[in-house]
């Protein structure tokens, strides 16, 4: 799963929290990505050797080194997009939210725990969880998949009701 709770322990006043941080799931690590390429460039050479020696080779030599260059900034690309974080923190009387995405500044949403719904609902997702406090809807998980989100919805809901 691509996300993970966490409890702390109870406080003076015996309250317990709980952290939710998720994150875009990436089926290519760095290592895959390594092996990836490498494969990727030896097989598009594999042809190529058939042309050694002609000018032809020179002709179609450029395309292929479009080719790796092209998957590999696509992969990057991909890499970048994965480094985007929620993190949730639930306490008695507070919830906070904060988004990261690279290149762009944290999204921050508080409120207080008691009035906050999590919700499935139709969005620009299947199953689109939202958590919304009366005044404000907010996305959360967005990136994970439809089974993900409805995992996730009963856990959180789960949380809310035993900190109320």
């Amino acid at each position: 799963m691509p996300y993970q709770w966490t409890e702390t322990a109870p406080d003076v006043s015996g309250a317990v929290s709980h952290r939710l941080l998720l994150w875009p799931y990436r089926s290519l690590p760095r290592r895959g990505f390594v092996w990836f390429i490498g494969v990727t460039a030896v097989l598009l050479g594999l042809p190529m050797v058939a042309l050694l020696g002609s000018s032809a080779l020179w002709g179609l030599l450029p395309f292929e080194v479009l080719a790796v260059v092209g998957i590999w900034l696509a992969l990057q690309h991909s890499y970048r997009s994965g480094e985007t974080r929620e993190e949730l923190r639930l306490s008695a009387s507070r919830l906070y939210l904060r988004r990261t995405d690279p290149g762009q500044p944290p999204r921050e949403w508080e409120t207080n725990t008691y009035w906050v719904r999590a919700m499935l609902r139709p969005g620009p997702v299947e199953d689109y969880l939202t958590l919304s406090d009366g005044k404000r809807e907010i996305e959360l998980g967005g990136f994970l998949t439809p089974e993900e989100r409805r995992q996730l919805l009963g856990e959180l809901q789960q949380r809310l009701v035993a900190l109320r």
